[in-house]
């Protein structure tokens, strides 16, 4: 949700800028902009819509000349989305753009009455509170500055009379990237891969002093020591490599990043941690990574006989929670800056609750503050809409479950080796995927239906249509059809049956024959190749319980992207939604 890039160094900032700018699209934005400066003048352009009308506006005007920008992808918060509200902003001799929300915006500007704003946003609100205690001492007046603001906030800030780059970040990313003669920051690394693959992550209430060939960071005043990290993210993981789309690309990757997440712990199973000292855990987390924890609370019950609650961590993060002195906290998140799930974290950790992450990018806020943590290998995940971050989170949980259960699974290690083979073979296999696409294309609605852990799966399942398709798709418990679900049902509507619980196979089918009666165009998902019902069949290997989950998730997310395909539909980065959800 929004994006940062800036420079500074020996070359032109624009066209680095555009390029950074053009990486971040994937977080979701309304409308863009960037600041050149030089000693003389600042220039700043901006652009409601898609970075391609922010970057046919810079060809067209005569540029000045710069080795200093900042640029910016903005998601409307504070006012609407249109050109003035475009960061970058400028008050008096400061430009900032900015990642966050303001809380405390209304009772600062009511202090700063004497500025007239031309903007909506909060932004401007900081702009203007750095500008008032500016007089010639760039960090005193950002110390000063965010000292009174309140809130989540990622500046990057350029001063008239000073040729410096200036960052400082609270409660949102920011990193620092370190070149040669240039410097760089930036709210996500690939923004800035192209260039460099080193960085400084700064910390809370951290300011950076940026040159083309030094980096100064500061806290209150002192001086912080910073190590430098060096990703192993190319600029490969961050293109599509001759697919359409990330989305279709990173479905396409889940047997090799299945592979590499599982392998150093089959290997050795014992250094995953064993949970059955806790009596009770709490999976909190947001979107699919919720639904993954839905996936686990099924697997931790069955199989390791623990007490397990699912909570959504907006809700979570507000409501009384009772915590038992034997309860773990597992934080769920691709990116490890949700927002709503780091206060979650921070709750727990006030209570003094173990917290335990499960998460894909090693330097984020929720792998440094938890407790414990367990990594997925996702690499970059560039399409909105998770696919192989989600896959593996649900592997981590499989693995968790196990270990937790004592091994009591005898098929797991040897069905887990064999997985992203079999996850090859069924992905090799897409003409049936497709041609269920094909069939409900231009259906407006859709349902899954499922019981016990086949219901969590339809969760996703269904999100993945309404995300990427903008089909109204709905996933319920298959036995509260006739609680009223079943009013629902008309002729030729689709309907997902998903069956992989041999236990409960004919609860479910005789939920099917119930839809099927009112005209319903069943398409069943199953391990099972002789259940006949359904117009449609999507049948996968069967493997132990544990794992099963993890061979028919990846086709329910191709169905929802062909879909959208043959809709039309912006796939990699669909309307109103955002990667990473940094504010609330």
């Amino acid at each position: 949700m929004c994006g940062i890039i800036g420079y500074v160094g020996e070359k032109h900032p624009k066209e680095i800028l555009i390029n950074g700018l053009k990486r971040l699209e994937y977080r979701g934005y309304d409308s863009s902009g960037i600041a050149l400066k030089n000693r003389s003048d600042i220039q700043i352009i901006k652009s409601k819509g898609k970075i391609k009308d922010l970057e046919e506006k810079v060809n067209i005007l005569e540029i000045i000349e710069s080795n200093i920008g900042i640029a910016h992808t903005r998601w409307a918060t504070h006012g609407r989305a249109n050109e003035v509200n475009a960061h970058p902003h400028k008050v008096g001799m400061v430009t900032l753009v900015h990642n966050g929300i303001i809380e405390n915006a209304s009772e600062l500007k009511e202090k700063l009455s004497s500025v007239n704003f031309i903007s909506e946003t909060d932004t401007e609100v900081a702009c203007a509170l750095i500008n008032k205690y500016y007089k010639g001492d760039a960090l005193s007046a950002i110390n000063k500055a965010i000292s009174e603001i309140k809130g989540s906030y990622a500046f990057g800030i350029l001063f008239d009379d000073n040729e410096k780059l200036y960052a400082v970040r609270k409660d949102s990313p920011l990193i620092v990237g370190i070149g040669e003669n240039e410097n760089f920051i930036a709210s996500d690394i690939a923004a800035i891969i192209e260039y460099t693959n080193k960085y400084i992550l700064l910390e809370e209430g951290e300011i950076a002093e940026i040159t083309k060939d030094k980096v100064i960071v500061t806290k209150e005043g002192k001086v912080i020591e910073k190590q430098i990290i060096v990703t192993d993210i190319s600029q490969d993981d961050s293109d599509k490599c001759g697919y359409n789309h990330y989305m279709e690309k990173e479905i396409m990757e889940e047997p090799a990043v299945l592979m590499k997440t599982l392998a150093p712990y089959l290997d050795d199973i014992d250094i995953i941690p064993d949970l059955s000292k806790y009596e009770e855990i709490h999976f909190v987390a947001c979107g699919s990574a919720m639904y993954a924890g839905m996936i686990g609370k099924t697997l931790f019950e069955e199989y390791a006989n623990l007490k397990c609650y699912v909570e959504c961590a907006s809700e979570y993060r507000y409501k009384k929670v009772i915590y038992d002195r034997k309860t773990l906290v597992i934080l769920i998140s691709q990116s490890g800056e949700t927002a709503d799930t780091i206060a979650a974290m921070r709750k727990a950790k006030e209570n003094s609750i173990d917290t335990l992450a499960i998460v894909n990018v090693k330097t984020s806020t929720i792998a440094r503050e938890c407790d414990f943590k367990l990594f997925i290998e996702a690499g970059p995940e560039i399409a909105v809409a998770t696919t192989k971050a989600y896959l593996l989170q649900v592997a981590i949980l499989s693995l968790l479950a196990y270990r937790s259960s004592g091994g009591k699974d005898k098929s797991f290690i040897d069905d887990a080796k064999r997985l992203p083979g079999l996850l090859t073979d069924i992905l090799n296999k897409k003409e049936v995927l497709k041609n269920i696409a094909n069939e409900i294309a231009n259906s407006k609605d859709a349902f899954f239906i499922g019981r016990g852990i086949d219901y969590a799966i339809c969760l996703e399942g269904s999100l993945k249509l309404k995300e990427v398709a903008y089909t109204h798709s709905e996933a319920y418990q298959a036995g509260e059809l006739k609680h009223g679900t079943i009013s629902l049902i008309e002729k030729d509507v689709p309907v997902f049956a998903v069956i992989s619980d041999e236990n409960i196979k004919d609860k479910t089918i005789s939920n099917i024959i119930e839809v099927k009666s009112r005209g319903a165009k069943i398409i069943t998902v199953s391990n099972d190749e002789a259940i006949l019902e359904g117009e449609f069949k999507i049948v996968v290997p069967k493997v132990s319980k544990l794992l099963q989950p993890i061979l028919i998730v990846p086709t329910l997310q191709y169905i929802g992207y062909y879909v959208a395909l043959l809709r039309g539909c912006d796939i990699d980065k669909p309307r109103n939604l955002a990667k990473s959800v940094t504010v609330e």
